[in-house]
């Protein structure tokens, strides 16, 4: 029988993607393995790959087509030995995604202001829990009633009923403070809840006809406004600063440089100020594993290795890509291991695995000129280390007033899993890392 060829999710986190260009045509034999597909994410362009043997029957999405969901038809393939142009005739239909999309009726809205007319599903198949993401909270009509009562938002109660279902005790224990809420649910219109920014419209009104272009967004700037709007209204951060005397690792930096080692290209390897940094970091986390982690609402993962990512500026946005492990990596290793990722991460040719995950992030505007500056954290991270420009400073040593190369830091800390004693260790490990870079090479 025919074989539906899905838009295949490259990350996971994501939910459309560009068929940017189709590498076979209808009638073409294929094999698995066989490359028949670019797709584009707003992180890197992907090949995809034929997992069945047979004959392309049908394009179902033609190239170019922009924000193709996942799990959407884009081909039928005809098994071997099946008549392809039967196949062709089929329509076969996109499977429902599995991603719970926001209400399109007033109707649902209206259940979510009164709780207390849903009813819990009959079905034996496990409800999910909410996420913020618009999902229906299954919850007892007691609960319900007690949580109206208490005024409780049940979307924030973790249930503990089957299924986890909301149940009695898990309000009574909600009132007590005994539970643990969820982070408020974090808006998918871009806009924090009970405050409404200005409509488009209004905000065009502003300005003269002709006096701007508007150039629409694309989906890779969409979903960077939208993770970060989400990470500011869920995550309680905040912020150390740390002056770093940077002397000692510009010279050793300066010597290692003039003494690589030539391969046919040139130097086998270039150090930067950011493979210090990268290195300093996974090193400080070692030595602070409490703040090595990630917080959820059922418990607080503890990380054994210290995987960096490292935000890459692309055009229309940035991509961060991990160095896994990197508290075991040479300075070397990381600085060419870096180089390739910002090299194919400008080229979008990353792979999902990496750029996803981590355990922290450097974002480094230094190079710009940039003194400081505070960054966003990038879920599911607790921590991301601003670094601004390495400069002269004057600084006083021994009672006199010197002239010292100084580059200033910004730890931002997810306060639920990062707390402020806990967040200044782990910059006070970093600040002595850096400031001693020899014992990065060790």
């Amino acid at each position: 029988m025919p074989v539906n060829i899905l838009m295949p999710a490259l990350s996971p986190t994501m939910e459309k993607g560009n068929l940017a260009k189709w590498l076979k045509k209808e009638g073409d034999k294929v094999k698995a393995g066989d490359v028949i597909a670019e797709i584009e994410t707003d992180k890197a362009t992907m090949e995809v790959e034929a997992v069945d043997e047979g004959t392309i029957a049908k394009i179902m999405v033609a190239e170019g087509t922009a924000d193709v969901p996942v799990n959407q038809v884009i081909a039928v393939l005809a098994e071997e030995g099946e008549d392809a142009s039967a196949a062709a005739k089929a329509t076969p239909s996109a499977p429902k995604p599995q991603a719970v999309s926001a209400p399109k009726s007033e109707a649902p809205k209206q259940e979510e202001q009164k709780p207390a007319t849903v009813t819990a599903p009959q079905s034996s198949a496990p409800a999910p829990k909410t996420n913020g993401s618009g999902g229906r909270v299954f919850s007892s009509p007691l609960a319900r009633r007690l949580a109206k009562d208490a005024g409780i938002d049940l979307s924030r109660v973790s249930g503990t009923g089957p299924h986890g279902r909301v149940i009695a005790r898990d309000i009574e224990s909600a009132k007590s403070g005994g539970a643990q809420m969820r982070a408020p649910s974090a808006p998918s219109g871009g806009t924090m809840p009970g405050v409404s920014g200005p409509s488009d419209d209004q905000i065009r009104a502003m300005y003269e006809d002709g006096s701007y272009e508007s150039v629409p967004h694309d989906s890779m700037r969409k979903i960077i406004a939208r993770r970060l709007l989400e990470s500011k209204l869920t995550i309680p951060h905040f912020y150390l600063t740390a002056d770093c005397d940077i002397g000692s690792l510009l010279r050793i930096r300066e010597e290692i440089n003039a003494t690589a080692p030539q391969d046919k290209d040139g130097p086998a390897f270039k150090l930067s100020v950011n493979d210090f940094v990268i290195k300093a970091m996974a090193i400080a986390l070692q030595k602070v594993p409490d703040a090595n982690a990630t917080w959820t609402d059922s418990a607080m993962l503890r990380h054994k290795h210290s995987d960096i990512g490292v935000a890459v500026s692309i055009p229309g946005g940035l991509v961060t890509p991990v160095i896994r492990n990197a508290e075991g990596k040479s300075l070397s290793a990381i600085s060419n291991e870096m180089k390739d990722y910002a090299a194919r991460a400008k080229a979008k040719k990353l792979k999902p695995n990496e750029f996803t995950g981590g355990t922290t992030a450097i974002s480094n505007l230094g190079m710009y000129g940039v003194k400081d500056f505070a960054a966003v954290i990038n879920p599911p991270h607790a921590t991301i280390l601003a670094v601004g420009a390495g400069e002269k400073r004057a600084v006083v040593r021994d009672g006199e007033i010197v002239a010292a190369d100084v580059m200033s830091v910004t730890l931002s800390c997810d306060h639920r899993a990062v707390d402020g004693a806990l967040g200044a260790q782990l910059l006070a490990a970093f600040r002595e890392a850096i400031q001693k870079p020899l014992s990065l090479m060790v």
